[in-house]
């Protein structure tokens, strides 16, 4: 399927990687690894010669309990990333915000794509994009960004659960979309795993992904090192790539024009390379070989 950002077209007919590109200190997961301005540059071309499709970048984390940072100090953090990489990369740009003044700023500097994780919470922030005609990711969540509660009795009155109720949210938000200016074919569906959704939740949502699928838009798929992850495996962020690895074979198997959204681009890369051929998607040469160099990890002498 044809996905509208900006400029440019992309068609979604696998599931393309979006590499996590953090500037801000407080990271769920890498918080604190790149300090400055140059070094998320830097990680940002890195990711991106790993394979990455879209680069993420985000100025304000996600994290509960911390207050939201100001427009301008997201401003200050995002826009130094964008114009670091901006020539040096093929990358669709996505810039993960819920603030119209950011996201104005940084597709007015480049990017092509708005992330947002508020599920529309400000109706200017589609205007922003319409006018842009930027890509726009609308996500699932029945809580504000920033915040959390007891999720675990907030589904049970929704007709077919916490998997009815993302459908139903995101068709009703593909209709606000709409009627702000943007067309179908810039819109991208996120059913927010781990937002307003316990580990279990997030399971029921993820198995039910075919019904949201069927809305005909590619499904933006936030797996990586979440919490539910952690949950199943027992494991901090960090050490979360096998769970996470697992996590995109069943889901994109569920949905095919998916776009993952990862930190670890060069395993998830490979990763899907190897899914490709063994499930006949991808030919092997049969005369490919394993070269010279790469037999032995420390060869003897």
């Amino acid at each position: 399927m044809k996905l509208q950002c900006g400029d440019r077209t992309i068609e979604v007919t696998r599931p393309l990687i979006m590499g996590v590109v953090n500037a801000t200190p407080d990271s769920f997961s890498d918080g604190g690894n790149y300090h400055t301005d140059d070094q998320r540059v830097q990680r940002a071309l890195e990711i991106a010669e790993q394979g990455a499709d879209l680069l993420d970048i985000g100025g304000q984390s996600a994290i509960t309990g911390v207050p939201e940072i100001s427009d301008q100090q997201e401003i200050d953090r995002v826009i130094p990333v964008l114009n670091g990489i901006r020539g040096y990369t093929e990358c669709c740009i996505s810039i993960d915000t819920y603030k119209p003044a950011v996201a104005e700023a940084a597709l007015a500097a480049g990017a092509h794509i708005v992330n947002d994780i508020s599920g529309v919470l400000a109706p200017e922030l589609a205007a922003v994009a319409a006018r842009h005609r930027a890509g726009f990711v609308a996500m699932h969540t029945r809580w504000r960004p920033k915040t959390k509660f007891d999720a675990r009795k907030l589904y049970d009155d929704v007709e077919g659960g916490v998997a009815g109720d993302v459908l139903n949210f995101l068709t009703g938000r593909v209709n606000v979309l709409l009627e702000a200016g943007l067309t179908n074919e810039q819109l991208i569906l996120d059913p927010g795993p781990d937002f307003a959704k316990t580990a279990a939740q997030t399971v029921d949502v993820l198995r039910g992904l075919p019904s949201l699928v069927a809305l005909g838009r590619p499904v933006l798929l936030a797996l990586s090192r979440k919490d539910f992850i952690g949950v199943i495996t027992n494991r901090p962020p960090r050490e979360r790539l096998a769970g996470t690895l697992a996590a995109v074979a069943a889901t994109t198997a569920l949905a095919p024009a998916s776009i993952l959204r990862v930190h670890d681009v060069r395993e998830v890369r490979e990763f899907l390379a190897v899914l490709d051929v063994l499930d006949g998607r991808a030919a092997l040469d049969p005369d490919a070989k394993l070269a010279d160099n790469l037999r032995w990890q420390n060869r003897p002498t």
